[in-house]
C-alpha cells in the first residue's frame, strides 16, 4: 500500500514510529505492563496529551479541526503501522479506543457549545469518549434499543443499560443512543452526550473479553438527568448518526487486524529460521514452508482488499458491500494466520501472553466485534441482491 500513500504520509509515519519508540514503549517498560494489565487512567491521559502535542492524536481529522485531512488509505497505513509495532498502548496514540477517531465523522453535527464542552477536550487529549449503542439484548440489532430518555422540562431523564462498551473504562463521557420516541423506532432514537461522572451513572466491569484486556464495561443509567442541550445531532437522528460511521469504521478495523497478523507472521519467519530440530532449522521442513506460504498469500490478499476498498472510500463511493466484505474476509484470514503462527511456534505459541498467543486471542475476537461475520454476510447479500 505504501506506494499509493500521499507524499505527506512518510513524515507522519516517521513521527509516529518515533513517538511509539521514544514515548509509548518506555512507559510500558517503566510500568512493567503486560498484555492483560489494566491501563491506569493517568497514564492514558499522559499518552493522549503527549500525542496531541506531537500533532498525532488529531491527525486523522480535517485541517480545520487540527488534523492533516488524511485520506482513508493514509489512515489505514497508520493503523497498520501501530498494530504491527506490537506496542501494548499503541491504540491510544491516535485515540482509536477513546479519542478523535471515535467521533471524527460525527463532529459536523456538534453545536458550538458541544464542541467546547466535549469534543475539543478530546482533540486536545484532555478527555476520552465512547459510543454507547449495544445493549444486553440488542447486540447486532440496533432497532431493539430500550434505553429511554424522557423529556422533563429542559432536561432528559435517562434509564437503561448499555453492554460491552469499548473504551468506557477510561472515557469521560459517552455518546448514548436512547429511545426518545418509542412509537417511531428507529427514527425515535436520539444520541445524547452524557458525562460518566453524572449522578445516576455507574460502570460495571463484571467480565473480561478473551483477550484479557480491560477495555470494555457496561454503563448503567438510573434516572440520569442531562440538559436538552446535550442532544447530539437532533432528536430522532441517533440511528442515522450511528449508521453513518459504520462503513468506514468497519474498514478501518481491518488494517489493525492486518498489522497484528503481520506481526505474528514476522515472528514466525524469525522463529522458523532459528528454531533447531533434528539437526537444523525448522524452516527447512516443507510443512513449515507451506504454512508460511499460506500466511504470506493471505496477508497479500487482505492488504489488496483493504487498499482497493480504501481507494473507493476516498472517491466517495458507496462501500457498504466492500467494507462488510473486508471485515468478513480480513477477520477470518488474519485469524487463520495467527492460528498457523501458534502451530509454528509449538509449545511457545500456546504459552499464555506470549505475543503469538495473545494476538491469536485478539484476532479471534475481531470476528465478533464491529459486527459478526454473519452480520457482514447479511450486509453483503442485501447489497448484491439490490443490484
Amino acid at each position: 500500500m505504501e506506494h499509493l500513500a500521499s507524499p505527506q504520509l512518510a513524515e507522519i509515519r516517521e513521527r509516529l514510529a518515533r513517538f511509539i519508540q521514544d514515548d509509548v514503549l518506555p512507559i510500558e517498560k517503566e510500568l512493567e505492563l503486560g498484555p492483560e494489565d489494566p491501563w491506569p487512567r493517568e497514564v492514558l491521559h499522559r499518552i493522549w496529551r503527549r500525542s496531541s502535542e506531537a500533532g498525532l492524536l488529531p491527525i486523522c481529522l480535517p485541517p480545520e479541526m487540527g488534523g492533516a485531512g488524511l485520506s482513508v488509505l493514509d489512515q489505514c497505513l497508520l493503523k497498520l503501522d501501530i498494530a504491527r509495532s506490537g506496542a501494548l498502548l499503541g491504540a491510544h496514540v491516535l485515540g482509536d479506543l477513546s479519542g478523535p477517531p471515535r467521533v471524527g465523522n460525527m463532529l459536523k453535527y456538534a453545536t458550538p457549545d458541544q464542541m467546547e464542552r466535549f469534543f475539543l477536550p478530546v482533540i486536545r487529549g484532555e478527555k476520552g469518549t465512547c459510543f454507547a449503542m449495544t445493549e444486553p439484548h440488542s447486540g447486532s440489532d440496533a432497532n431493539s434499543i430500550t434505553t429511554r430518555a424522557v423529556l422533563d422540562g429542559d432536561e432528559l431523564v435517562i434509564n437503561g443499560h448499555k453492554h460491552y462498551i469499548s473504551g468506557s473504562p477510561f472515557a469521560d463521557f459517552a455518546i448514548v443512543q436512547c429511545v426518545t420516541d418509542p412509537d417511531s423506532t428507529p427514527k425515535g432514537v436520539t444520541a445524547v452526550l452524557v458525562d460518566l461522572d453524572s449522578p445516576g451513572v455507574r460502570l460495571e466491569q463484571a467480565y473480561l473479553p478473551m483477550s484479557g484486556q480491560h477495555i470494555d464495561a457496561d454503563i448503567i443509567f438510573e434516572n440520569t438527568r442531562v440538559p436538552v442541550g446535550n442532544v447530539f445531532g437532533g432528536f430522532g437522528n441517533g440511528f442515522k448518526l450511528g449508521m453513518a460511521r459504520i462503513n468506514v469504521n468497519r474498514l478501518l478495523h481491518c488494517p489493525t487486524m492486518l498489522g497484528m497478523a503481520r506481526h505474528v507472521y514476522e515472528l514466525s519467519l524469525g522463529y522458523a529460521r532459528t528454531r533447531q530440530q533434528f539437526g537444523g532449522p525448522i524452516a527447512r521442513f516443507q510443512a513449515i514452508q507451506h504454512m508460511l506460504a499460506d500466511m504470506a498469500a493471505a496477508l497479500w490478499a487482505c492488504e489488496s482488499m483493504i487498499l482497493n476498498t480504501a481507494m473507493l472510500a476516498d472517491r466517495g463511493a458507496d462501500i457498504r458491500m466492500e467494507a462488510a466484505a473486508c471485515k468478513l474476509f480480513v477477520s477470518e484470514r488474519c485469524f487463520e494466520v495467527a492460528d498457523k503462527a501458534v502451530q509454528i511456534h509449538g509449545n511457545v505459541g500456546v504459552t499464555k501472553n506470549h505475543p503469538v498467543e495473545h494476538v491469536f486471542r485478539k484476532l479471534r475476537m475481531f470476528r465478533i466485534v464491529t459486527g459478526t461475520s454473519e452480520i457482514q454476510r447479511n450486509t453483503i447479500a442485501r447489497v448484491i441482491l439490490e443490484a
